[in-house]
């Protein structure tokens, strides 16, 4: 492959940031652009190209190997769109996270493009410009730059594909409205021909507004240029494959399945030549007829590949062969269930615990997910002579982040807003963690055990954990029940405000929940009532016995 590109952008005036973003990545033998245009009436245009830019190239990069190029483009500006729509209803309640999108690869000998917006891309090829977007705006004279569709404004979005073949000097422009219209068609087809950068387009469209004396826009633009397009993506598209029925001792590619790990016969403990062991997991054989089914195990194959730290238990996806499962390490440990089965956890090895959930959520939040089943049941305990460490497991219940499914998750653990159908977020994880944290330290569901389809009612809030467990200090009992805190805006509002306070004993607050008690929300307060009311009585008592 041989190519070269340019990209280039400046804002409408130096006193103002872009609201346009823009990347270019080559990558398994092909190249990615995109390029979004923030809305310009929204309060966070820029932020949203921004986002939608970085989310779109780092997951394309790494898409499942079972998804074809259009399909994961299909996949990932749905995402994108619902992530920000749903972020921007809970933060501000309208559509304020709003942009344009247009995306283009071209792997082996052909283009893959989709688009949202307005944002065009056009393709120059023996001088000729082709347009290959559809503009998303209102028809009506005077209404051009109205948009009919955009990334963020509603609960889903329909976006243009298109598709192209790839020949030696074909040259490729996305570009924000900011230089398709003040430039002509003539007059890109003229600088495309002379093979002009990106930097001259820009630079020529900001000269003709000024020209014109039209009003300024954010003005962005990618050049790609195709010198000698002969060659073959190192990633090719592996179709998921469902294993029958699986037994003990059957060969699959290098393992002996050894035992299987769950009652549905479609997670084992296998084994290599060389001893090493592993987990495997399958998809369930439903998948082979439920397209939804097969979807919901390839995303989670893809996120359990991906997010890889020393918080999780390791996960891998075959290179080579069929498609049929992922494969986790094996480690040889109680779950945390098992633990506080036998005795509370140490007051340290909790605080441990707490620190390595909220860095795994950090993580999660950072691909645009969260781990959504936080509970002992999904945490290993590794303990060594003089440390505690801990692993979650179960990615195949992560989810987007702002997604709504009130039922994700195991009820014990779900904040209470979650049973009203509110959206996951960082708030709902941070409860799961505080519930989680209470029962290593009680053994005890701070709102006790709840029943899957049961809706249950918080009233009364949970005890202090001291009460239960002495060990308990005051600053760590505050912590656990802001994190608990039924009132959705009392409690965190991100993680990163509660691994702070974790870090930082001497600033955590008292904190009781609206409808505590008196007596534990200002005990100093009960006892000055209590004082006076005594003096009170002993005055009013020592008043009648002298009068008389």
């Amino acid at each position: 492959m041989k190519i070269t590109h340019t990209g280039h952008g400046i804002p409408r005036s130096p006193q103002y940031p872009s609201q346009d973003a823009f990347r270019v990545q080559e990558s398994d033998g092909g190249i990615i652009a995109a390029l979004a245009d923030g809305v310009g009436s929204s309060k966070e245009g820029g932020s949203a190209a921004q986002r939608a830019v970085t989310m779109f190239v780092d997951q394309y990069r790494i898409r499942p190997h079972a998804w074809s190029a259009r399909r994961a483009m299909g996949e990932f500006t749905a995402q994108i769109n619902r992530i920000l729509h749903l972020e921007s209803h809970e933060k501000y309640g309208t559509p304020e996270l709003l942009c344009t999108l247009s995306v283009i690869s071209i792997e082996g000998n052909h283009l893959f493009g989709v688009s949202v917006g307005d944002s065009p891309v056009f393709r120059w090829r023996s001088n000729t410009l082709t347009r290959l977007t559809e503009s998303h705006t209102m028809l009506e004279p005077g209404m051009e730059h109205v948009l009919t569709r955009a990334i963020g404004l509603e609960p889903t979005v329909q976006p243009t594909f298109f598709e192209s073949d790839v020949q030696d000097g074909d040259i490729w422009l996305l570009c924000s409205d900011g230089v398709s219209h003040p430039l002509a068609a003539e007059q890109l087809e003229s600088l495309l021909q002379r093979r002009s950068s990106a930097r001259t387009l820009v630079s020529t469209a900001r000269e003709t507004t000024e020209e014109t004396d039209s009003p300024p826009d954010d003005s962005t633009a990618i050049v790609i240029e195709v010198i000698q397009h002969d060659w073959h993506p190192s990633r090719t598209s592996r179709p998921l494959e469902i294993a029958p029925d699986l037994r003990a001792g059957e060969r699959i590619d290098q393992y002996t399945l050894l035992r299987s790990m769950q009652e549905t016969n479609r997670v084992w403990l296998a084994q290599l030549p060389d001893g090493t062991r592993h987990i495997l997991k399958f998809p369930p054989p439903e998948a082979d007829s439920d397209e939804t089914r097969r979807d919901a195990f390839v995303r989670e194959m893809w996120n359990a590949s991906r997010i890889q730290s020393p918080d999780f238990a390791q996960s891998f996806v075959p290179t080579d062969g069929p498609l049929r499962y992922y494969g986790m390490e094996y480690i040889e440990a109680p779950t945390l269930r098992e633990v506080v089965q036998k005795g509370y956890l140490p007051v340290e090895d909790a605080i441990e615990l707490t620190r390595c959930l909220l860095r795994a959520e950090q993580l999660m939040v950072s691909f645009d997910h969260v781990h959504g089943d936080i509970k002992p049941d999904n945490i290993l305990v590794l303990r060594t002579a003089d440390s505690c460490s801990f692993r979650l497991l179960d990615l195949g219940s992560a989810v987007e982040v702002f997604s709504i499914n009130s039922r994700a998750g195991t009820p014990s653990y779900l904040a209470p807003e979650r049973f009203h159908g509110a959206a996951i977020s960082e708030r709902t994880e941070v409860y799961a963690i505080g519930a989680t944290l209470y029962e290593a330290l009680t053994g005890l569901c701070p709102y006790g055990e709840i029943e899957r389809f049961q809706t249950p009612r918080f009233v009364t809030p949970p005890k202090l954990a001291s009460a239960i467990n002495p060990s308990v200090p005051p600053w760590l009992n505050s912590l656990i029940q802001r994190s608990l805190s039924i009132d959705i805006n009392a409690r965190y509002q991100a993680l990163s405000e509660m691994a702070f306070e974790l870090e930082h004993p001497e600033k955590v607050q008292p904190f009781h929940q609206t409808d505590a008690p008196l007596f534990e929300r200002n005990p100093v307060l009960v006892y000055k009532i209590a004082c006076a009311l005594l003096l009170a009585s002993n005055l009013f008592l020592l008043h009648k016995l002298f009068t008389k």
